[in-house]
């Protein structure tokens, strides 16, 4: 039977579809990308905002109505958070959460085989331990996403993902050099360590991140570790140091930062001050010249006044960061701000939204322009295009270089680049003659 996935949200749920898509091809099942050939829907929901859930009932419906004979499985976050409502979506056949993944194929045979409608969502207690799973190829992807955390113990006032992933949880050092070790020899070059908070991995286990990315360190293939989002708290002096020491590590750091605003972060229930974040990117950057800071920055929230939006904005400058996403704050049911009064108008939220996003372009146009004259190792990962090759440096600077032989492709080859030039929301360069993988002929 013809089995097809749909997405939503993080890069961990795109991990968690690699490792069930996995688990259904040693089932028998056959994968595929076309929608007409497919049995059977799996959906791996988002639940961040509302409006992940209207696009997602939206999904249901419209599969619901153009494959009216298929089997349609509904799994992740909004079933976990919400396993009522997601009960009630009468859509869906089998409705399971983020828990027990490793049942999901067994849910459906049996489903095959009795044609009776299944609600299996299982809830989290605080002693869970990290569900063994893993992905061997990710279909598309020249970069690997490897999940080794899971769960979240912050219990931001705008966010309900502690409860669809529970606390916090780390996948096992051995099983992270072991699914390494797989990934190096399907030809994988560089690994990217996901997990809903990241920057908590082994605090339950009396270990940290640095330990994670050492533990890889040195494995044959993998010539790069780049690292998911990150809690500014649990950046630590000694964390920086460690991860400098690694030579494949790939300095681009992506530090949630939400608010610039000292009293909106007090409101969300984050746990720094703008001043200590601030603080935090000028380490970073005396450790790694030239590397990447992106940021999570919410437009509107609750209670947030045009001064503190001031703050936000001149602080978002004030950092420079190489690149930022703005959204507007959503309503989130099941949220303590969702209860706040002092709710921003949406016309308010998405006119600061566009304030903020353009004080980011700024400084993305400034970061690119340090860049000129520079050179850079470039892993490229996608087909040329019309002679046009695509690759990111270390620091995730997308990077562009034309080549005269446009028959050859540079996907998954790593050489060095020279930056000549910025464009939008990239820099052109060109190819440094025996800087890396390349036969010299390629010019």
């Amino acid at each position: 039977m013809y089995i097809h996935f749909i997405t939503f949200g993080c890069k961990v749920n795109t991990y968690e579809t690699a490792c069930m898509t996995a688990a259904f091809e040693a089932e028998g099942f056959t994968p595929t990308v076309e929608k007409k050939l497919a049995d059977i829907f799996v959906i791996n929901s988002c639940t961040v905002t509302s409006e992940s859930d209207s696009k997602l009932r939206q999904t249901l419906r419209g599969l619901r109505r153009d494959h009216p004979n298929a089997v349609i499985v509904l799994t992740g976050c909004f079933p976990q958070a919400f396993p009522e409502e997601a009960a009630a979506e009468g859509c869906a056949d089998i409705v399971t959460g983020t828990k027990n993944r490793s049942d999901i194929v067994r849910l459906v045979k049996e489903y095959l085989e009795d044609r009776k409608r299944v609600c299996s969502v299982a809830p989290y207690s605080p002693h869970d331990s990290f569900e063994a799973m893993s992905a061997e190829h990710l279909e598309g992807h020249t970069r690997a996403f490897m999940k080794i955390q899971d769960g979240c113990n912050a219990f931001c006032t705008y966010c309900i993902i502690p409860y669809s992933r529970g606390r916090i949880r780390s996948k096992p050092l051995s099983d992270i050099v072991s699914e390494a070790k797989r990934l190096a020899a399907n030809g994988y070059r560089e690994i990217v360590l996901v997990g809903i908070n990241l920057a908590f991995y082994g605090a339950e286990l009396g270990i940290g991140l640095a330990d994670a990315v050492e533990a890889i360190s040195g494995i044959k293939g993998i010539d790069r570790i780049r690292l998911g989002s990150l809690e500014p708290e649990k950046m630590t002096n000694d964390v920086l140091n460690r991860l400098a020491a690694v030579p494949e590590f790939c300095p681009s750091f992506h530090l949630s930062l939400q608010s610039g605003c000292d009293r909106t972060l007090k409101a969300m229930n984050r746990r720094y001050t703008a001043d200590e974040y601030a603080a935090l990117v000028q380490r970073i950057r005396s450790i790694f010249p030239d590397c990447g800071i992106t940021a999570d920055v919410m437009a509107g929230f609750p209670g947030e006044t045009e001064e503190d939006h001031r703050e936000s904005v001149e602080f978002i400058r004030k950092i420079g960061f190489s690149d930022i996403h703005v959204f507007p704050y959503s309503r989130r049911k099941g949220t303590k701000a969702d209860l706040m009064e002092g709710q921003v108008q949406s016309d308010i939220k998405k006119r600061r939204a566009r304030e903020l996003a353009s004080a980011g372009a700024e400084c993305r146009r400034k970061f690119l322009q340090s860049l000129v004259g520079k050179e850079f190792p470039v892993l490229f990962e996608r087909e040329k295009s019309d002679g046009v090759h695509h690759g990111y440096a270390p620091n995730y600077a997308h990077i562009k270089i034309l080549t005269k032989n446009s028959e050859k492709s540079l996907r998954k080859m790593i050489f060095y680049v020279k930056i000549d030039k910025i464009g939008d929301n990239c820099c052109f360069g060109e190819i440094i003659q025996n800087g890396g993988d390349l036969d010299t002929n390629i010019q």
